[in-house]
This record gives C-alpha cells, structure tokens and sequence, in this order.
C-alpha cells in the first residue's frame, strides 16, 4: 500500500494525464461531475457523489454508431472507431462501480455490445471509498461495502493523505506508472486506515435506509408484484420527467437515431427513459400505453425482472440519487417501502 499528500494530487493526476485519458469529478457551474481532467479544471474529490453517475464514461449518453456519405452513385459506410486508448477513471464510488457490474451484465452478454466492451477492456478504475455516506444513501442493502471498495485502485482519504492499493493486473501497472510519486505506507498508516473503515462502516449504520428489506423483492415475485394494486396509486405523483433514470449508475435504455448532416447521415446512439411516452414507440404504437404502466415498468425491472435474470444481482445500488433528485419522491425506496406497508407482500 502507498500514500500520497492531498496537495500533491495535482502532479498525480498529471502523470497519470501524460499517458493516458484521466476522468474525475470536475466542478462546473457549482454542480459536480465526472468529466475529463484539464489542467484548469476544478477537480473535487471530496464531493460524496457526482450529480450523475460515471456510468457515461463507459455508456456514453450520446455516441456515434456509424456514418453514411454518398459518393456518386454509392453510399459509403464508416463504423464509428472503438476505443483503442487505454484511459483512467479516478474517484468512482463502491456504489458506482457497482452499477458498471450491473451494465457488464446487459453489454456483455451475447450479443457483445462491442463499443462498451471496448471501453472496459481499456478503462481503469481507481475508487474512492466515502469519508461521510449521507441521509439518502442505502448501498449497504444490495451487500455493498462502501469503505471496501474493489476495482482495479481502491483509494481512501484520511487526515489529508490519500492511501493507494492496487488490487489488479491493471491497478499494479497504473501503479507502477506513478510509483515516483507515491510513498511507502508502514504500520501506523495501516491501523489509520482500518480506523477510518470503521468509522464509515459506523455512519452507514446509522443511515435511515440502511435497514431496508428486500424481503418479498425477487424474480420468484413476478406475478404477485406485477398485478399489485399498489401501483395504481403510487404512481400518480410522477411527471414521466426521467430524472430517476438519467441520474441512475444502472439505467441502460437507449435508442438509436438518424442525424442529417447536411452531406451523409450519421447513425447515433443516446440515453432514453423507460418513463417516456414514446420510448419503444413502433409504427403499431406502443405496448406500455399509461404512465402507471411505465412507472411499474421500472421498478419491475429493477427488484424484479433484473434479478430474476442475473442471479439475483439487483438492478439497484442503493446510491441515493434517485431520492435526491425526483421531484416528487416517487425513490425506488419509497415503492419498497409502499409495497411493505400493504401487509401480505413481504414473504413471512
């Protein structure tokens, strides 16, 4: 394990920047993102959780599939290049980088999605643990230890030093590659960093969602969870915004559209939401036709569906974005928690 001084995080994140892409938390606007380091960018490591995921870094909101020119009488066809730049994401929390194991699961399956899994095969993770997990955030109920984060850098802040442990192939290497930088840590640093795991092991606990039950939230409860009356007055409140969506580590709904440029067309890949009316819109229209059909739509997927097809991996990594940001706190905690007080719908 190795240290280095938070004031010298500037000449780390410059080494690393020399040889490879480097993402981090970038300040802008006052709100806190992942975004591509620059020597002028406002980097912030302290911030608990950006206000979108890094999920992006990986599953790029918009990207280029592929453009078509007209050259005389033919049409030529130009794949979009797959990544190919070995590139560093730094700061990612345990929660976050669990949301890419969720996304592993849909993209890498066959068929292989082969621009994501050109980034994977190419990213590396360098995680964060949380020095303070806040009100909103629930991670430990889907079996994620937040002080114990596993990529290929775990990396916890403690008294203005940052503690470095490389846990992969890929970590040893970026290791290596700014070893000059890094200290040595002896036994005290070691004890240091078990007192800090503890303390934020000790915040989690006392956290208000940290205790919630999955009970009764399984691929086993299809049928009874889907024609559950309870979403006929749950979803009411919901301005098919898709917020909870957008802001999600795990959210993978995307279309696929068409851009005139003018002298071709390029084909293009982005973001959707599963809460839209028109998402999955066909020439026959479209199978979920009220809000309260996409509003169980989601959840299902997330408690239900996902993990009746992964395993048992929930579709949720209890990140807390979703109740910070709905604009009227329709969380995925409150449906659990609906769904609890009916009485009969958790398993005894």
């Amino acid at each position: 394990m190795y240290k280095i001084a938070k004031s010298n995080l500037p000449a780390l994140f410059r080494a690393i920047a020399e040889t490879k892409e480097l993402y981090l938390p970038i300040r802008r606007a006052g709100q806190v993102n992942f975004g591509p380091w620059s020597e002028d960018a406002e980097v912030d490591v302290e911030t608990l959780k950006t206000v979108k995921s890094p999920k992006d870094v990986f599953f790029p909101q918009s990207e280029n599939l592929y453009s078509c020119e007209r050259e005389g009488k033919d049409i030529k066809i130009e794949p979009q290049a797959l990544q190919d730049q070995e590139f560093v994401v730094f700061g990612m929390k345990a929660c976050d980088i669990k949301g890419v194991e969720v996304l592993d699961k849909v993209f890498l399956a066959d068929p292989i999605d082969t621009f994501y899994a050109a980034r994977r095969d190419h990213g590396i993770i360098v995680a964060m643990a949380c020095h303070e997990p806040e009100e909103s955030c629930f991670c430990k109920v889907f079996g994620i230890d937040c002080a114990e984060p596993a990529a290929d850098v775990a990396t916890w802040m403690v008294d203005g030093e940052l503690y470095w442990k490389a846990l992969t192939d890929k970590g040893e290497a970026l290791t290596k590659a700014v070893e000059s930088l890094l200290t040595e840590a002896d036994g005290t640093d070691a004890e240091k960093l078990e007192t800090e795991k503890t303390a934020i092991r000790a915040i989690v606990e006392k956290l208000p969602y940290s205790d919630l039950s999955l009970e009764g939230w399984n691929g086993d409860a299809l049928t009874e969870k889907f024609n559950s009356p309870v979403w006929e007055e749950l979803y009411k409140p919901c301005l098919a915004c898709g917020t909870c969506t957008f802001v999600c580590p795990t959210c993978q709904c995307y279309d696929i559209k068409d851009y005139d440029t003018g002298h071709g067309v390029k084909r293009y890949r982005c973001w959707d939401s599963c809460m839209y009316s028109d998402f999955t819109m066909m020439a026959h229209g479209n199978n979920r036709t009220s809000q309260m059909q996409r509003f169980r739509q989601r959840f299902m997927h997330k408690l239900v569906y996902y993990p009746l097809n992964n395993d048992g991996m929930f579709s949720c990594v209890g990140c807390g974005r979703c109740v910070e940001k709905c604009p009227e706190s329709l969380n995925i905690v409150k449906v659990i928690k609906a769904f609890e007080k009916q009485g009969g719908e958790k398993n005894e």
